[in-house]
């Protein structure tokens, strides 16, 4: 696929140019910084990219403000006492030392428990809470993506979990493969049905096209409310964004 990728600024603002073989020129903004992205024709010159951009000035700048305002996690340390997010439910952690093998287990309704080995540290408080964000995510993702591939009628594909810093999903056509944040254990269970749908419409179309959002419309009708929630969840420490 010919894609070309480039940067400019408009009114002091850097602009992502991203040209590729589609229709029309499309504009986003993207959270946690407010990211602005135009996807454009090969043949819209940078001149078109820009105008597009000032006509559209006033609804970038409130999309942007958006983002300002979004809670944001602060940075975690895996101690007693914590929030941790689990599909959508806020948990205090509560630290256990002196397990043989560390694991986290739901206490209860409020309370995620950590066993870990006495003195160990943050860093391996921190893998042992994240490998274990992945097999739950796992788990809950593995009969979504079965079920949606044969509403969509396809063999489920191949798929992963891995930590983006710019995208909740991803998909490769050619390798018929998709790509789950592993933020989406943290976000309620809709939003992780919503971005698998997402990623499996790209094999029937490749871009944010009128035909793609008409098959999310046909395949999941309460899509853009998903997404809407999903945006408006508190942003990790790291920054995480919607593609």
């Amino acid at each position: 696929m010919n894609i070309e990728e480039h940067q400019i600024t408009v009114g002091g603002l850097e602009v992502d140019v991203v040209r590729k073989p589609i229709k029309n020129l499309h504009l986003g903004v993207y959270p946690p910084d407010g990211r602005i992205r135009v996807a454009a024709p090969l043949g819209v010159s940078d001149e078109a990219v820009r105008l597009a951009v000032v006509t559209r000035m006033g609804w970038i700048k409130r999309q942007q403000s958006k983002f300002d305002t979004q809670p944001r996690q602060s940075e975690r340390s895996y101690v007693s006492g914590e929030s941790h997010f689990f599909f959508g439910q806020r948990y205090r952690l509560n630290v256990i030392k002196g397990a043989p093998a560390g694991r986290v287990c739901v206490s209860d309704s409020r309370t995620l428990d950590l066993h870990v080995r006495a003195g160990s540290e943050q860093a391996t408080r921190e893998r042992v809470f994240l490998d274990w964000y992945r097999r739950e995510l796992r788990t809950r993702a593995k009969p979504l993506m079965v079920t949606w591939a044969e509403v969509f009628g396809i063999d489920p594909p191949k798929w992963g979990i891995k930590r983006m810093k710019t995208k909740w999903g991803t998909c490769n056509i050619e390798a018929k493969r998709v790509w789950l944040n592993l933020e989406l254990v943290k976000k309620p269970p809709q939003c992780l049905e919503y971005v698998i749908v997402h990623e499996l419409a790209h094999f029937f179309e490749r871009n944010h096209s009128d035909r793609f959002v008409a098959l999310l419309d046909q395949k999941l009708p309460r899509w853009r409310s998903i997404r809407d929630e999903l945006n408006s969840e508190p942003l990790a420490h790291e920054e995480w964004a919607n593609p």
